[in-house]
């Protein structure tokens, strides 16, 4: 019985880091990219549109998946500093698309997406010591935030205030 508790829980732990991840876009649910976004000067590697939702779908999961292998390293209490930097980076994370599609303040969103860059570094590097599999999981997320703050700079730049 006490395997198949352990399982329950680690499978409900496993819910709750997706759940909670997920939150992250919910909050941009409120500031979609609209006329504002389509009428910005855009350079010709922008993506389509229809893009970020599904690698976003991709790498909230991925994320969510690297928490768990971290948290199943000795839980909150063994894994605080590790845990914590996921948290912060996802606060970041969900601080976006408000400041950049809600306020439309391109440069704001350009500090934003640079602070999570690093907190996502910091985040990869920790995760990795707990366990590589998890810091992989992070490599694409760095991968498209690094992208993405390219793609903020140059936005920014074709459009000044």
């Amino acid at each position: 019985m006490g395997s198949s508790s352990s399982t329950l829980r680690q499978g409900l732990v496993l819910l709750g880091f997706i759940l909670i991840t997920f939150c992250a876009p919910a909050f941009g649910a409120f500031s979609l990219p609209g006329s504002w976004y389509a009428g910005l000067s855009k350079p010709s590697w922008n993506p389509p549109s229809w893009v970020f939702g599904p690698a976003w779908t991709l790498l909230y999961t991925l994320m969510a998946v690297a928490a768990w292998l971290v948290w199943k390293r000795g839980g909150f209490g063994a894994q605080k500093c590790p845990l914590s930097l996921y948290f912060i980076q996802l606060a970041l994370n969900a601080a976006w698309t408000p400041v950049f599609f809600g306020a439309h303040q391109l440069g704001a969103a350009l500090a934003v997406i640079v602070a999570l860059w690093v907190f996502i570094g910091l985040t990869l590097l920790h995760f990795w010591q707990v366990s590589r599999a998890a810091g992989l999981l992070f490599v694409p997320y760095l991968a498209w935030v690094s992208f993405a703050t390219a793609l903020n700079f140059t936005l920014w730049r074709l459009n000044p205030a």
